[in-house]
């Protein structure tokens, strides 16, 4: 098979994320999601919880689509066409990247492959040289969640991609303490201090220089992940994956909700997400770290 080509001119990434998050805020194509947010502690994470001040326009969003699939009789797909406004870059001759519609975090970013595919597909060479042809321009958290029990809210095959640091304060990403306390296996880990199923592996930030080269090396590391946590190569099982320039993390996934409580990959990053006080009361009686391991695999 024929090795894909970047498109993405090295250094302009970041600027076109500026550039495009004014124009498409400007035109109302981006409609950012307020939220407030506390800090909850629990077994040595300092979790970020955010609480949305307004649901409203996902809300709207939502039964626009379900009403454009019910009078097509296709389920609609945000991604095929895309929003030109939401369009930041073409990143290779497989992936585009534009920006979350309905972003909670700011400059949250999706990676998306140009021809459908299934979210529960395994991740490929091209999905991976996509990924650090980003990082390479600047750091962040890239993440995948594998289908719907783990989080994911379209089918249409995407990464996601969120500039570092998560939080104002602290670790970049409130999770990092416990990676130092990995439990190694020649190049593998688990991280002993995560109550639940996990696979941790460093990754080799200098193959940034040619994504495909780091892709390769990703590729396998991702594929020796998905082995040591007991997910088939072949199989489409739920679960999420982290990656910085630094490392992976692969968390295999038993359900989508606690309650009614949503949780995707970004929980396992120590960032959570609660719709209304009911559900922070409910995440404060329960604790984040046990909301995690309810819904991944102890």
């Amino acid at each position: 098979m024929p090795q894909g080509k970047i498109l993405l001119k090295p250094g302009t990434l970041w600027t076109s994320v500026k550039e495009r998050t004014e124009h498409a805020l400007q035109c109302g194509a981006l409609l950012s999601i307020p939220t407030e947010f506390e800090f909850i502690e629990q077994d040595g994470v300092r979790f970020l919880v955010r609480i949305l001040s307004n649901l409203n326009r996902k809300k709207a969003a939502k039964e626009k689509q379900e009403k454009q699939s019910a009078v097509s009789g296709q389920e609609f797909n945000p991604f095929l066409p895309y929003e030109e406004d939401l369009f930041v870059a073409d990143i290779s001759d497989t992936h585009v990247c534009i920006l979350n519609k309905y972003n909670v975090v700011d400059r949250h970013l999706l990676i998306i492959t140009r021809a459908f595919e299934e979210q529960e597909s395994l991740l490929t060479l091209e999905d991976f040289a996509a990924m650090w042809a980003c990082l390479a321009d600047f750091d962040g958290l890239a993440f995948y969640n594998s289908g719907k029990s783990a989080g994911a809210s379209q089918r249409h095959k995407h990464l996601q991609l969120v500039p570092l640091p998560l939080v104002p304060s602290g670790p970049q990403i409130p999770i990092e303490p416990l990676l130092k306390a990995g439990q190694f296996r020649e190049s593998k880990a688990t991280l002993a201090k995560l109550p639940f199923v996990n696979a941790f592996a460093p990754l080799n930030p200098d193959g940034m220089r040619s994504p495909f080269t780091a892709a390769q090396a990703t590729l396998e590391v991702y594929r020796s992940l998905l082995g040591a946590v007991g997910l088939d190569a072949k199989q489409l099982d739920a679960y999420n994956l982290l990656a910085t320039r630094e490392w992976m993390l692969i968390v295999p996934r038993s359900q989508e909700h606690f309650e009614s409580i949503s949780v995707n990959s970004l929980g396992f990053a120590g960032t959570l997400l609660v719709r209304n006080a009911a559900e922070m009361e409910i995440l404060k009686a329960q604790g984040p770290m046990t909301i995690l391991k309810n819904v991944a695999i102890s």
